[in-house]
């Protein structure tokens, strides 16, 4: 499974929701998600959080995941693990801005959100502690 969340492409002006996707689907519920800016003007932030649904409609009170806040171009990778979240059903991306400084007002972000499925994460990988140098 594969979504855009926030189409290539989208210029941000202003605080908005994207459109939800059924992920009711998929095998995994384990997601790679990625944001790409392609283009900002100075002295801005953008915040991007996924949020889930059961039924599309409540979206509730906390974001299942927060991307950490940007104020450049480039990459940014994070993953979603919902596999322990069966009733969540639906999740769409939500992006606030935020504008600083003495020139234009309107912040401007040109961005994407992409999210892959990927296989899922063992929860039962066996761990080594590290053994400090004395």
């Amino acid at each position: 499974m594969n979504f855009q969340l926030i189409p290539h492409g989208t210029r941000m002006e202003a605080n908005g929701d994207g459109a939800p996707f059924d992920i009711s689907s998929s095998a995994t519920r384990t997601f790679l998600c990625r944001l790409t800016i392609t283009d900002q003007i100075e002295q801005e932030s953008l915040d991007v959080s996924i949020w889930g649904s059961p039924d599309g409609q409540n979206w509730g009170a906390k974001p299942l995941l927060k991307l950490p806040q940007q104020f450049y171009r480039g990459d940014t990778k994070m993953v979603l693990d919902l596999s322990l979240r069966p009733e969540i059903r639906f999740i769409r991306a939500r992006w606030e801005l935020n504008r600083w400084g003495r020139v234009a007002p309107t912040p401007m972000f040109v961005a994407g959100l992409d999210l892959n499925e990927i296989p899922p994460m063992s929860r039962e990988t066996p761990t080594r502690r590290a053994v400090m140098a004395t």
